[in-house]
């Protein structure tokens, strides 16, 4: 296959993003939360797939009609920010002015973010919360934890956005990559067994799903702790 025609069908893959992210809003307005969860679970998928496509396939030299790093990151507010902070507002888990509160931050923080140029660090990191609600979101619905609780981890993050804090990519970050990686694929395999089992408490989904969690929270942070041992050359 031509190679510009492997560029052009990666475009069109990032695409499918969007239609994705409006089966999980229909879902969501219906309030059937496990369903958008799986779509937006899905939606995850591809969006840590196309990314390492695009490289392969140079789809900013070999189909530079559409540009890949705009479609990704339209479709990437849609699904990690809009549709999670109105499954938060619309679940319950937030009454009052506690919900109205909590999308505002995160809507407006998470705008700013993903338009701030300084995102991401030399290696290929996130200087910052990534504004990954998707995942927040979904974690919160699997511990339902407090108001007060749910209300310092969406200040705490909005806030950390805009921090000198290391986030990793779990695809593009080089250190640690080796646990990384089977970590994020692991997440993934949690959040849906978790969301099919409609956020059994207790379960092995559930646990596992905090424990790699914690890992791509504060694995970043702890790469900015530890000093990277510089290998020399005898």
């Amino acid at each position: 296959m031509d190679i510009r025609i492997k560029a052009l069908s990666v475009h069109l893959l990032t695409a499918t993003g969007a239609v994705l992210s409006m089966f999980a809003m229909l879902a969501a307005v219906e309030e059937k939360w496990s369903l958008m969860f799986l779509w937006l679970v899905v939606a995850l998928i591809v969006d840590g797939v196309d990314g390492p496509l695009a490289r392969r396939y140079d789809v900013g030299r070999n189909w530079p009609n559409y540009d890949g790093v705009l479609m990704d990151l339209i479709v990437d507010y849609l699904t990690y920010v809009f549709i999670p902070a109105y499954a938060l507002f619309k679940s319950g888990l937030l009454s009052g002015w506690t919900g109205w509160f909590a999308i505002i931050v995160i809507c407006y923080g998470s705008v700013i973010y993903f338009a701030d140029t300084r995102m991401k660090t030399k290696d290929k990191s996130f200087s910052g919360f990534p504004a990954c609600w998707n995942m927040v979101v979904l974690v919160l619905f699997a511990l339902a934890p407090s108001q007060t609780t749910i209300l310092i981890v969406v200040t705490g993050l909005t806030i950390a956005m805009f921090l000198n804090l290391k986030f990793i990519h779990p695809t593009r970050t080089k250190r640690w990559i080796n646990i990384s990686l089977p970590v994020a694929l692991a997440w993934v395999v949690f959040a849906g067994w978790a969301a099919l089992r409609n956020f059994e408490e207790g379960s092995l989904a559930h646990w596992g799903l905090v424990a790699t969690s914690l890992y791509l929270c504060l694995a970043g942070i702890a790469q900015q702790i530890v000093p990277q041992r510089v290998k020399r050359i005898s």
